[in-house]
């Protein structure tokens, strides 16, 4: 083989080995929650947050805790965007929720994927799109709250500081 060959092939190599264990190719967050309560008040909670924080007003102390924008909701299904207030880079949002235990809990699939098709990391800006959203809205605090994700289903979610994004 030519020695360009050995060259470009082991460049490849070294290029994709990292890529087994290092989550999105993609800047974007998958979580689940879970909460002791119902879906309805999950549901009620999110869309509230998501219009309370539709204009600049809550990043005029520095933060990310803005310009939301509910693009469609249902008690099963909430649909959102958020742009950044710098840089007005846009991510899509969704949460799928499912009762269980007798429609007394509810666990929540939430995803969060930037729309720039360039973006692979981003400082874990799609998590605090999500978390935010829960924390803002008092969630975080509600009976058999549980949060499940990792740094391979979230774009740098161990280094996430969503006081600032």
């Amino acid at each position: 083989m030519h020695p360009v060959h050995w060259f470009l092939a082991a460049l490849l190599a070294v290029g994709t080995s990292g890529l087994c264990c290092a989550g999105p190719l993609h800047a974007q967050c998958k979580v689940e929650w879970y909460f002791g309560i119902p879906c309805q008040v999950v549901y009620e909670s999110l869309v509230s947050q998501i219009k309370k924080w539709r204009t600049m007003a809550g990043c005029t102390m520095g933060g990310q805790k803005c310009l939301y924008k509910l693009q469609s909701a249902s008690v099963h299904f909430i649909a959102a965007k958020h742009t950044t207030p710098f840089e007005r880079y846009v991510d899509d949002i969704n949460f799928r929720l499912v009762s269980y235990h007798f429609f007394t809990c509810c666990h929540v699939s939430a995803m969060s994927i930037s729309e720039t098709w360039y973006a692979i990391k981003d400082h874990g800006t799609n998590y605090c799109n999500l978390y935010n959203l829960m924390e803002g809205s008092g969630l975080t605090e509600a009976r058999g709250y549980k949060e499940i994700t990792s740094d391979f289903l979230c774009t740098q979610r161990s280094s996430a500081n969503c006081t600032v994004y």
